[in-house]
């Protein structure tokens, strides 16, 4: 999962995951309220949440192209582990990342 500060942007990033196989899918959430501390201060600011299906094989390549491609110094990039799923979904996951 990785947040960005327009939906413009988060939708690039998607697309770009998407095309470069190391998604198999990528949701982009509403904005959201996120509130930090950057730069010694405490920030505010809208932020739209993507959130990426792969699997592990593939979270290195996910992780360097979100490096890559997004504009933040510091983007949000974290991983959940998937413990259970149906097996047609992970399959496709599987097949959509190789």
């Amino acid at each position: 999962m990785t947040t960005t500060d327009s939906a413009g942007k988060a939708e690039a990033l998607a697309r770009g995951a998407i095309e470069a196989r190391v998604a198999a899918c990528a949701q982009i959430g509403a904005p959201v309220t996120s509130v930090y501390r950057w730069e010694h201060a405490i920030e505010t600011a809208q932020e739209w949440q993507v959130l990426f299906k792969t699997v592990a094989d593939r979270y290195a390549a996910l992780e360097a192209y979100l490096l890559e491609a997004h504009d933040y110094d510091t983007p949000e990039i974290i991983a959940t582990p998937i413990t259970r799923g149906g097996a047609g979904y992970l399959a496709w996951v599987a097949e959509e990342t190789s």
